[in-house]
């Protein structure tokens, strides 16, 4: 095995400089790092929603939040209010804390069903924290982690906030475009790179950040992609910023219409719009002009058409290659977790690495963990389209119609039958779970019967004392944009500049 002393980022973007931070900032003394990009090749740039996880990914590198803050014009986020999803005028938020409050046998959700049943139950967002702060527009940073949250950011100066990290810690930038990927013949592993100007590029381990041309991972070493289409219908989004018009919302909107959805993230001093469709049910023109009909506040861009497809490349590490991001695969973002899957592949990475030589029980491990991350965050997405009383539109009939995955299947009906919900191994997503599904209308059948050994008036003061507690707390909370204005100290003045 040869030792791994050059790493080569292909690729810039939010995955280049995520994984060049994090590689820079943790193993860069002992390693030659090198990221080669283009400012001739723009990068997808609208990953601007994220979940709680980058908390801890900005924690590792020792970020600061206040001057990330900042420098992406970021506001907070505490969840994403789906609208018109559950049927056309009906919305619900899937916030990121935990509702009410589990026993050891049963989640909160069998003592509010029991609740409802008796009539004495509030909606169900009102016994979680993070969605009553959101609903009302609070945040503040609460002692021991007390309030769970992300961010919305501007991801080009992401982008350049990690790049100055990166290049605080030793990675060297290398402008050009990658002409040629040669590889060895002995092993078929990347050899070097060779750029438009002629430059040779030599490395050990190869980070593919190339977006969705693959041109490591698929293009050289033809690693095969797995089309996730028939299961997500969606292949096309459009995206537009536009002016801020209100004071930013604690929380990401996605707005369902006939043939797709739409979404708004609110940064200090703009919003951040997309509309994601099937073009087999809405062509391009009338798309433009959906999105057009329904963004607010001035066009700082024209409309963006990108197109994807929905799956993953067959192995996300092949040979001496990693793919990251779009590279990898793709998710549409409707559960913001395109960051996510960065920030673990890299991780992942950091815990694995190849110092001594690429294992290939290390690769089949990296594989597996990553499948397996992917697989659960597919099923929670399709969980939003199957599950739902819409059938306004062919669309939608065909949405819930899908032949899902088993494991889909598997999780809904155990929820529908018997209100239970099992979190398997390191699962991104555990109590939204029953909230999505309870926000897209699916009530069990039944509750857990260790419910019934509390007595109507001990229920009662239950439900009570926790929905108590959530509003005290949130009533203590500040308005989010006086707290974005306290905290990072830019607000007023990106908002005149803007």
């Amino acid at each position: 095995m040869q030792p791994i002393k050059r790493v080569v980022i292909a690729g810039g973007g939010t995955a280049g400089w995520m994984a060049a931070a994090a590689m820079a900032k943790l193993l860069g003394k002992n390693l030659d790092i090198t990221l080669i990009e283009s400012d001739d090749i723009g990068t997808v740039g609208v990953g601007e929603a994220t979940i709680p996880t980058l908390v801890f990914f900005h924690k590792l590198l020792g970020i600061s939040e206040r001057d990330f803050m900042a420098a992406t014009h970021g506001t907070y986020k505490l969840g994403i209010q789906f609208e018109n999803w559950r049927d056309v005028g009906e919305d619900y938020l899937h916030a990121f804390g935990v509702t009410g409050k589990d026993c050891w046998a049963a989640g909160f959700q069998h003592f509010w069903l029991k609740g409802r049943e008796m009539g004495i139950s509030k909606p169900f967002g009102d016994y979680c924290l993070e969605h009553q702060a959101a609903v009302s527009s609070r945040f503040a940073h609460l002692p021991n982690n007390g309030l769970n949250y992300a961010f919305h950011m501007d991801a080009g100066l992401y982008a350049g906030f990690l790049r100055k990290i990166a290049e605080q810690h030793g990675c060297q930038r290398v402008e050009g475009k990658i002409a040629q990927v040669n590889t060895r013949s002995s092993d078929g592993f990347i050899d070097h790179l060779v750029l438009d100007n002629g430059q040779r590029i030599d490395g050990d381990l190869f980070i593919d950040c190339t977006g969705f041309r693959g041109l490591l991972i698929e293009q050289a070493l033809h690693t095969g992609y797995e089309d996730w289409s028939h299961w997500l219908l969606n292949d096309s989004a459009l995206a537009l910023q536009t002016t801020a018009v209100e004071p930013p919302r604690a929380y990401t909107r996605s707005i369902a219409h006939d043939a797709g959805w739409q979404w708004r993230i609110p940064l200090q001093h703009r919003v951040g719009n997309g509309l994601v469709y099937s073009h087999h049910y809405l062509d391009d023109d009338a798309a433009r002009q959906r999105l057009l009909d329904n963004v607010e506040g001035e066009h700082l861009t024209e409309p963006r058409l990108i197109r994807f497809k929905t799956g993953r490349r067959r192995k996300q590490w092949n040979k001496n290659c990693v793919a990251l991001g779009l590279a990898s695969g793709f998710l549409e973002p409707l559960e913001s977790t395109s960051i996510h899957l960065i920030q673990q592949g890299i991780v992942r990475l950091l815990r694995m690495f190849p110092t001594q030589g690429i294992c290939p029980a290390d690769v089949l491990e990296y594989n597996r963990q990553t499948d397996f991350d992917v697989e659960h965050i597919r099923d929670f997405i399709i969980l939003h389209y199957v599950v739902t009383n819409r059938h306004d539109s062919p669309y939608w009939q065909h949405c819930r119609n899908l032949d899902m995955p088993e494991s889909l299947a598997h999780r809904i009906e155990l929820f529908r039958e018997t209100g239970r919900v099992f979190r398997e191994g390191s699962e991104l997503f555990d109590d939204s779970w029953q909230q999505v599904m309870i926000g897209q209308g699916l009530i069990p059948e039944r509750y857990h019967p260790i419910v019934d050994t509390m007595s109507e008036q001990e229920l009662r003061q239950f439900l009570g004392h926790i929905e108590t507690n959530v509003a005290n707390t949130v009533a203590g909370l500040p308005a989010h944009q006086q707290y974005l204005q306290q905290f990072v100290g830019k607000l007023a003045e990106l908002q005149k500049s803007a």
